[in-house]
């Protein structure tokens, strides 16, 4: 299971980050793509070398076709084709309800959330050609792909598409030895939580709705991510494992 290339997308902060060190810690290179936070993708790349792996940072904004064609072209160049595709990048809701949202603000998420999902699995499907053997998608979503919420039509609209990419995918590389699979989080401290982290008052009042009484952390989820792509996990494709402590389960109370 070692000495596989690894590329993880959002890998500058958060889950991805934690993706990333994870993998570095079951001894693969690591291809850390970050947005537009160099210094804070050298962090995770001190992280992963710390934990035992290889590491390199690549710029990529997920969104844009040329700029995801470019990183995994460079991934290439000094690996060969990726193993496995961790998909972490993406922008979380914010609020905005549809009688109030403009397009751009729809395009951004779906861009980012949807699209950028799109392109980064076709252009790893690209890099391995036909080729028949062991590789893994695993994108990272969230128990809004179902539980919905106001003010997030936006980002449950992306989530839920990505299920059925995911869903797709895995049907049409299952031949090929591709599993594709996606991680469901729910409450988890990263900076997209940051009042949460940040708040412990504001920590505790959401936490009471979860039945294991407390926020995910970073590197349970990674700790998924890797055993998904791992041979533990070779009949596991077309999955959507949630990793949220109860709380989706809580969602009809009061009916």
């Amino acid at each position: 299971m070692t000495g596989r290339t690894i590329v993880v997308t959002g890998a500058e902060s958060g889950i991805g980050a934690a993706c990333a060190t994870a993998f570095g810690a079951a001894g693969d290179r690591v291809a850390v793509l970050y947005f537009a936070d160099h210094a804070a993708a050298e962090v995770t790349i001190a992280a992963v070398r710390s934990a035992g792996g290889e590491a390199m940072a690549v710029q990529a904004h997920v969104d844009d076709e040329a700029s995801v064609d470019a990183a995994f072209a460079a991934v290439e160049r000094a690996w060969g084709p990726a193993d496995v595709l961790v998909n972490s990048a993406g922008v979380n809701m914010t609020g905005v309800a549809v009688r109030e949202m403009t397009l751009d603000h729809w395009r951004r998420m779906i861009d980012t959330d949807l699209t950028g999902a799109f392109l980064v699995s076709r252009r790893f499907l690209a890099g391995r050609g036909q080729a028949v053997a062991d590789a893994a998608i695993i994108h990272i979503s969230s128990i809004h792909a179902y539980a919905v919420r106001a003010g997030g039509a936006d980002y449950c609209a992306a989530k839920g598409g990505l299920s059925n990419l995911v869903e797709t995918v895995a049907i049409e590389e299952a031949r090929r030895g591709i599993r594709v699979n996606s991680i469901e989080p729910g409450m988890i401290l990263t900076p997209m939580n940051a009042r949460a982290q940040q708040d412990d008052a504001y920590r505790r009042t959401l936490e009471a709705n979860i039945p294991l009484g407390r926020a995910g952390k970073a590197e349970e989820v990674a700790d998924l991510a890797v055993f998904l792509a791992s041979d533990r996990a070779r009949y596991i494709t077309g999955a959507r494992i949630v990793i949220d402590g109860g709380l989706s389960l809580m969602q009809a109370l009061g009916a």
